[in-house]
């Protein structure tokens, strides 16, 4: 079924405000499905009972988890209240699911030593950004070029999780893996310029009016761009986006297996070590949080609970026999 205009207005409110685009896809994902759900009646019709009655069937039927659930209401409290400019009615007869916070997977040193082992290229220097920065997934991908700090070894984490910005470290030990990937980059912008077809670089809109010939420039493509050009969705314009954050984990994947490594590991396994190694060399926690981008140091906090948990907090009883 195709959008509709509600749908469309909507997401042209969301964009304006500069919403991501993985929010505003989720937030239209599950409108439209709670619209659906009520009858395909206006959403300004519909009040707590349903909204409630929806939340439900989520739970009971659906069997989503507490944090998918708690997603679905945030997006219909954003429609009512943000698009809509309606008050937001008590759920009354709703409680929300205690949402369990798992503990994360940590690798060894000697883990990641074996997992870097079997990559190569824009491969190992992307997983060994992972381990050595901290990156989420999504931050890594959307690196581009003048994001990289090489005079003070840093960084530029620009619109992460919650559109903030941030400076993380950078071994010196990939400032020649950089350099040769932005050659490469350079080579990929080269070839590009030559296709009369291309319109640069996706921008943001802001940056896009205010910097127009940015696109075309080396300091804003993507550190690590498509293998091809595409069609932006959006535009309709030819562009080369960033690498697929999919394929990103499916290497790391292959590369955990390859090294003979059992345990389900994927891209933000490196970010875990990369916390918890960090405090266990001493590093204060503020200073984690702060390279993580956690809003509340309580969420960094789990990283020394896992050490505390483990021998290196509690010996286990079974070692004095």
């Amino acid at each position: 079924m195709s959008k509709s205009p509600f749908l469309d207005s909507l997401e042209s409110f969301m964009r304006v405000r500069n919403y991501s685009k993985r929010t505003i896809q989720a937030y239209l994902y599950w409108c439209k499905y709670f619209i659906v759900f009520c009858g395909k009646q206006h959403p300004k019709e519909l009040g707590a009972a349903d909204i409630e009655r929806f939340l439900t069937y989520l739970a009971v039927e659906r069997k989503v988890s507490p944090g998918t659930q708690a997603l679905a209401l945030n997006a219909i409290v954003f429609l009512k209240k943000k698009f809509l400019s309606q008050e937001f009615e008590p759920l009354l007869h709703f409680k929300k699911p205690n949402r369990q916070r798992k503990l994360p997977l940590v690798l060894t040193v000697s883990e990641v030593k074996k997992l870097l082992g079997q990559l190569s290229g824009a491969h190992y220097l992307m997983a060994a950004l992972l381990y050595g920065s901290g990156l989420r997934r999504i931050e890594l991908v959307r690196l581009r070029v003048k994001d990289i700090d090489f005079d003070y070894r840093q960084l530029r984490v620009v619109f992460g999780k919650g559109g903030k910005h941030r400076i993380v470290t950078l071994a010196e030990e990939l400032l020649l893996p950089l350099r040769q990937q932005i050659n490469q980059v350079e080579l990929f912008h080269q070839q590009d310029r030559q296709n009369a077809t291309y319109a640069g670089v996706w921008m943001p809109e802001a940056l896009a009016r205010k910097y127009p010939k940015a696109a075309m420039s080396l300091s804003w493509q993507y550190l690590f761009p498509a293998s091809r050009l595409s069609v932006d969705p959006q535009s309709g314009l030819i562009r080369r986006h960033h690498h697929d954050e999919n394929n990103v984990n499916k290497r790391i994947k292959l590369a955990a297996r390859q090294a003979g490594l059992n345990k389900e590991i994927s891209c933000h396994t490196l970010r875990h070590s990369f916390a918890t190694h960090l405090l266990q060399a001493g590093a204060d926690i503020r200073t984690v949080q702060q390279q993580l981008g956690h809003s509340d140091v309580k969420t960094t906090e789990i990283y020394t609970h896992v050490l505390k948990q483990g021998a290196h907090g509690v010996r286990s009883p079974l070692s004095n026999l």
